[in-house]
């Protein structure tokens, strides 16, 4: 949840219990120093990540092609 850019971490804290701080401190620990600083610049300030910032249009995006089969 924490990867996908539009799960706001309110969301990450209101079913799993982990502050914002703890989140951070999990994906530090959880994948590769490159990845993890990609990450941070890719949300840090991210208007999305945070309910309070996020403008009311954005809702959870599912893709076109979500649970259909490939064929």
């Amino acid at each position: 949840m924490a990867w996908e850019d539009r799960t706001p971490f309110e969301a990450i804290e209101r079913q799993f219990g982990l502050s914002e701080a703890r989140v951070i401190k999990l994906m530090r620990q959880h994948i590769s120093r490159g990845a993890f600083l990609r990450w941070r610049k890719r949300v840090s300030g991210r208007k999305t990540k945070h309910l309070a910032l996020r403008p009311s249009g954005v809702a959870r995006h599912q893709s076109s092609t979500h649970n259909k089969a490939n064929r």
